[in-house]
């Protein structure tokens, strides 16, 4: 009876874990972020422009919940006008294989439901 209740508490804790993993990225937006910044630093200008359909206000928004929750930076950089970059962090780096892992998911089953 025992070895039953082993794989049930690691479901639950799969599940808590996935839980908190949504909660982080709750939305459209976060990972798109995530995976461009993961390639190079950005400008809110090239963000706004790189992740389409996304308002300049919930860009402001994402990129503070982010900020907060470490995955990135924020600089702030001395020129005239003031500009922003953002940049992903150590630790908002290790999401790098994630974004791929989904973005090849996603390419996958898009071919498979539209057939092309």
């Amino acid at each position: 009876m025992e070895m039953e209740i082993e794989p049930i508490k690691e479901c639950s804790q799969t599940i808590l874990a996935i839980h908190d993993v949504m909660d982080l990225f709750k939305g459209k937006w976060k990972m798109s972020i995530i995976a461009c910044l993961c390639y190079k630093k950005m400008r809110y200008s090239e963000l706004l422009r790189e992740v389409k359909g996304i308002s300049g206000r919930m860009l402001s928004k994402e990129l503070k919940e982010l900020e907060m929750n470490e995955l990135i930076t924020r600089n702030v950089l001395n020129t005239q006008p003031v500009a922003v970059e953002y940049e992903i962090t150590e630790y908002g780096a290790t999401l790098k294989n994630l974004t791929k892992t989904i973005a090849k998911w996603g390419l996958n089953h898009r071919r498979r439901i539209i057939g092309k």
